[in-house]
């Protein structure tokens, strides 16, 4: 469902994003091309500042946001999502937020207040909130991440971890073409 916000904005979606039917789009969001927006995701761009403002929801070219997963902004905050990025299943992203390029968020993790920077993977369960985590960093399932010194501590991003981000983001371009050519048949 695409609908407008209170304060009149409504998504723009690029023609060859797929949005699911039931994933729902509210208000100042750009979804670039070949997005894939998956079953009951949530994406929420209507808080505005003090001044009646509000930075957008951007989703990268190329990128998947899951099924389930929610993406929203406080106080007029904005989130964007970096090209050929994956954010899993029932995570949640509240802005304000970047996440870089290529990056993996992996099942049920939240990230707020924060930055991730290019090619890095958040696994499974993880937390990131007010702080920077530079490019290339492998945050481990149930880390719980909330300063730069606990940063120093977690290893570099693997080939391994690479190469898997990367195939669940080619799946999901895969998916982007699949669910268009029969989207009229649901």
């Amino acid at each position: 469902m695409i609908r407008k916000n209170p304060s009149g904005h409504l998504p723009v979606v690029h023609d060859s994003a797929f949005v699911d039917p039931t994933a729902i789009l509210c208000g100042k969001i750009i979804v670039e091309e070949n997005v894939f927006i998956g079953p009951y995701a949530v994406i929420r761009a209507d808080e505005v500042d003090k001044n009646g403002e509000m930075e957008p929801i951007v989703i990268g070219a190329n990128s998947n946001i899951q099924d389930g997963v929610v993406i929203h902004c406080k106080a007029g905050g904005g989130v964007t999502i970096g090209r050929g990025s994956s954010i899993a299943h029932r995570s949640i992203v509240h802005g304000p937020c970047t996440v870089g390029d290529n990056v993996f968020v992996g099942f049920n993790s939240v990230l707020f207040n924060c930055t991730v920077g290019d090619g890095s993977v958040v696994r499974h369960n993880s937390v990131v909130e007010g702080c920077s985590v530079p490019p290339g960093f492998y945050i481990p399932s149930t880390a719980n991440i909330h300063s730069d010194a606990e940063l120093a501590q977690i290893e570099r991003v693997t080939a391994d971890e690479a190469s898997f981000s990367e195939s669940v983001a080619q799946a999901n371009k895969e998916l982007v073409k699949g669910y268009k050519r029969i989207r009229n048949e649901f």
